[in-house]
């Protein structure tokens, strides 16, 4: 009997986590009425709880993009042979002038 409780108190949670966007729509419309409307003490304060779980969550989401990215943009350089070429520098290859334009030619 417990373990069904577990296993249906662990399908409400996966419902109840919002995607990245919809995190985002939620903490836009809590900042709102915190900003524009005269809120008992009590909700602020449960407005804000709720809010740093939604900051949490979008940096989460961010941050396993991040990775993501890294992890595919490492794999595209291995594919293509450029993890064996050194990198490019051009930093000082122009220190003689004073001109601070970026060149395309």
């Amino acid at each position: 009997m417990a373990a069904r409780k577990k296993i249906a108190n662990k399908a409400a949670q996966t419902e109840s986590v919002p995607d990245f966007e919809q995190a985002l729509e939620q903490l836009e419309g809590l900042v709102e009425a915190m900003e524009n409307e005269q809120l008992p003490l009590e909700e602020l304060v449960a407005n804000y709880e709720k809010g740093s779980k939604l900051i949490a969550h979008c940096q989460s989401v961010l941050e396993s993009a991040r990775e993501r990215i890294e992890l595919i943009t490492l794999g595209n350089q291995h594919d293509s042979g450029l993890e064996n070429q050194p990198p490019t520098d051009d930093v000082g290859a122009d220190s003689d002038s004073d001109n601070d334009d970026i060149r395309l030619l």
